[in-house]
């Protein structure tokens, strides 16, 4: 039975959201990937969250991390965790101890991409007896069929899978709080489409 995730016990790990990386995204719009995944690091900001941000290889193919998260959280950006070329970021001592220093037991987690990127790590933290959420709308795949076999490998493994407005609406709880009210009107502006009158 998993526990609500609040935010005094959760942690936002972001996975090599980088510019190369993210143009292998072929399931779902690029567009909305960005957008969702820097919704979760304004809910992440909003709430206080501790963000664990790393990236593979950034001199390379890959690329740098999506440049909007330097501005976001420019904290999380600079002690971000670069990786030589392990894929399995959970693999990376750096990586998996910076995870464990938040002293979070709640993995809110994305990554590119869904079907190399942020898999393994998933099911590796959960064996750890961590809980983890994958966001699968801030994450993404070149093929409906490797998304879908990753997505089925991680609830098998007991990864609950979320989507960014249903992640951020757990964590506020309230929205008649000040954090619910700026995460709502957030939500509005970067998630849910456009009302229509």
């Amino acid at each position: 039975m998993h526990s609500a995730f609040e935010p005094a016990q959760t942690a936002l790990l972001l996975i090599d959201h980088q510019v190369g990386t993210m143009q292998l995204i072929k399931n779902i719009p690029l567009d909305r990937v960005k957008r969702h995944t820097l919704a979760l690091a304004k809910a992440a900001k909003v709430l206080h969250m501790p963000v664990v941000l790393t990236s593979s290889q950034e001199e390379r193919l890959q690329g740098p991390l999506m440049p909007e998260l330097k501005t976001l959280l420019p904290d999380a950006f600079d002690k971000r965790i670069k990786r030589a070329g392990i894929v399995n970021a959970w693999m990376d001592p750096a990586f998996r101890n910076a995870v464990v220093a938040t002293g979070r037991r709640n993995l809110l987690m994305a990554g590119v991409t869904t079907d190399v990127c942020l898999v393994f790590p998933a099911i590796d933290a959960v064996n750890e007896g961590f809980n983890v959420q994958a966001v699968m709308d801030a994450s993404g795949s070149p093929f409906d069929l490797s998304e879908e076999v990753s997505r089925n490998r991680m609830r098998d493994a007991g990864v609950v899978l979320t989507a960014a407005n249903t992640a951020i609406a757990e964590l506020v709880q309230d929205w008649s709080t000040n954090e619910g009210q700026q995460l709502i009107r957030m939500m509005f502006e970067d998630i849910l489409p456009p009302v229509s009158h």
